[in-house]
């Protein structure tokens, strides 16, 4: 029950402060992953067999210690606990999503689409220049749907399984994913051990963010469909369930042909029904909302029935 009331109040300190404006510990460890690998990425006639062996020790170097120490503090009397609801309180950035999505939303609205391609840039990692309302509106929503996995549901997920190591190794993991986890020429040998313990570590509440979706979208017979159908095809076998069973639940078409990079990427098609458009990133975020609802009192009947 303890664990299912941290759960409750690191989504309500989430809620009424965000993410810290400044010093946010995820910022700082992206500068210290930036550092180990100038250090550890090797010279350009390195094998790709070393630069993997490099990348595997440098995930290593920067996880293990971390989770570690998230270990011991947790375990502390009288401040462990609550050194563990602020460890899942920093991991948890469902405010922001909504907030950063929003605002490419109210760009949209307001005809400024250079300030939305700006926008939406923040939270994309394809190139955002020449993007259209349509295609902004596509970036935004699948963003929305992807990161509820990454930002909300992978880390309560870890932390009621694993408690505060679970939700910070999860969270570091899916950070250097966020960094190195790429297909591209510097980062397909170096990133691999990153991109494999983040496709390990949401497999399973990949799946749970999924079938979220689709309990609470207005579409389930298609979330589910879209899901069994599309999600095999994916490059990522963890975000085409998440991303399928959003795009049906919400009835939408996502998906297609992105430019990451400078290079255009083949992508399938997602979901299914009207191209997106400003004002279904909103019903993105609030599909997202209702399914954290439903995972707080899963949780919270979880702990109950436990205690």
């Amino acid at each position: 029950m303890l664990t299912a009331l941290m759960c409750i109040g690191a989504v309500l300190l989430d809620r009424g402060l965000g993410e810290p404006r400044r010093w946010h510990p995820l910022v700082g460890f992206g500068g210290l992953a930036r550092r180990v690998e100038a250090f550890a990425y090797g010279p350009p006639e390195t094998t790709a067999r070393v630069r993997r062996g490099r990348g595997v020790g440098a995930v290593v170097v920067l996880l293990v210690p971390f989770a570690l120490a998230a270990w011991q503090v947790s375990a502390l009397p009288l401040v462990g606990s609550a050194a563990a609801l602020g460890l899942l309180y920093l991991a948890i950035g469902a405010r922001s999503l909504a907030e950063h999505a929003e605002a490419v939303a109210a760009a949209l609205k307001a005809g400024d689409l250079p300030l939305a391609r700006e926008r939406v840039g923040l939270i994309v990692s394809r190139d955002t220049e020449e993007l259209d309302e349509e295609h902004i509106s596509r970036a935004t929503v699948e963003s929305v749907l992807e990161n509820g996995c990454d930002a909300i549901f992978g880390a309560l997920f870890w932390f009621v399984l694993a408690g505060a190591p679970g939700v910070v190794l999860y969270r570091l993991a899916n950070t250097l994913d966020a960094m190195w986890g790429y297909r591209t020429a510097r980062y397909r040998d170096y990133g691999w051990a990153a991109a494999r313990l983040d496709d390990l570590l949401n497999g399973l509440p990949a799946r749970l963010t999924a079938l979220s979706y689709l309990a609470v979208g207005s579409h389930p017979a298609l979330a589910w469909r879209c899901w069994r159908t599309q999600a095999p095809v994916w490059k990522s076998p963890n975000a085409g369930p998440v991303m399928a069973a959003g795009a049906g639940a919400l009835g939408l078409a996502l998906g297609g042909p992105a430019r990451y990079h400078g290079e255009w990427q083949p992508r399938p098609a997602l979901g299914e029904g009207l191209a997106p458009r400003a004002d279904d990133i909103g019903r993105a975020v609030a599909l997202v909302r209702r399914a954290l609802g439903l995972w707080l009192a899963v949780i919270l009947v979880g702990g109950w029935l436990f205690a």
